[in-house]
């Protein structure tokens, strides 16, 4: 969509105060932990753009609050897995041979739209160290979220998703559909429905990137939408506009016991 498109869908152009007034109404509330997935192009025009959104978050939850955002980077992978698109066979060793390692300063979040790689640059945010999977978070509990990532399973009770479960995190999906819902993976880990595998990636070891292999699950969001779906019907969740965006917000807990639950039953 063009700026020019998202200007004529927009009614009035959205501002910090504006946006910040409007999750005040949805019921984000001073003092939350709020793991977000936004859209900005269902958000409409916004003066200052991705900066302005951030901002508008960080106004509504203030320095008591926290703001989560996934800043994965899934390029560094095991070159076997890349699908979109598939590099040749011929390339993996070497790609494993020569990709940088991961650096939580230089590294960017990528495939996940603009506001995760701004957010990762903002100042006092911080970043989990995983290559593939790491999680930023700014405010009153951000150190405590992002300062341990164990390498092996990823989104488990013990990365920062598990620890903003702990929290009683909220979550926000602004503009944005059920299959962006990390916390579902979560699920995934608790339900013991998926397979064991292993990833690669490349770590900083002695001063130098080394290909590191660590133990994971085959991730799967196809039924995410459905999960959400269902969710809705069972537990009560806030809905409203977030400038042009539909949005809901609820709760992280209920959500990831409610689909380690469902994928369970599924798997009977």
């Amino acid at each position: 969509m063009s700026e020019k498109d998202v200007i004529a869908q927009t009614s009035s152009p959205n501002t910090i105060d504006s946006l910040t007034k409007d999750l005040y109404k949805l019921g984000v509330k001073p003092g939350d932990t709020l793991l977000v997935h936004v859209s900005m192009k269902a958000l409409g025009w916004v003066s200052g753009g991705p900066q302005a959104v951030i901002q508008a978050l960080m106004d509504a939850l203030t320095s008591e609050g926290t703001l989560v955002i996934q800043t994965h980077s899934p390029t560094l992978s095991d070159p076997v897995e890349w699908q979109n698109p598939p590099v040749p066979e011929h390339w993996h060793e070497t790609i494993r041979q020569t990709m940088p390692a991961y650096d939580p300063e230089k590294t960017p979040s990528t495939y996940l739209g603009v506001i995760p790689e701004l957010f990762r640059k903002f100042p006092d945010v911080h970043r989990s160290h995983h290559p593939s999977f790491s999680i930023s978070a700014w405010g009153k509990n951000a150190s405590e979220i992002t300062s341990e990532h164990p390498l092996d399973y990823s989104l488990s009770d013990h990365s920062p998703l598990g620890k903003a479960y702990k929290l009683d995190a909220k979550v926000l999906l602004l503009g944005i559909g059920y299959d962006a819902n990390t916390s579902f993976h979560l699920s995934e880990y608790r339900s013991g429905t998926r397979k064991m595998k292993e990833n690669g990636a490349p770590l900083q070891v002695e001063g130098a990137a080394k290909w590191t292999v660590y133990k994971d699950i085959e991730f799967d969001d196809e039924l995410f939408e459905e999960i959400g779906e269902q969710f809705e019907k069972k537990k009560t969740i806030l809905t409203g506009k977030i400038g042009e965006a539909h949005s809901r917000q609820f709760s992280m807990p209920e959500a990831v016991d409610f689909a380690a639950e469902w994928l369970k039953n599924q798997d009977h």
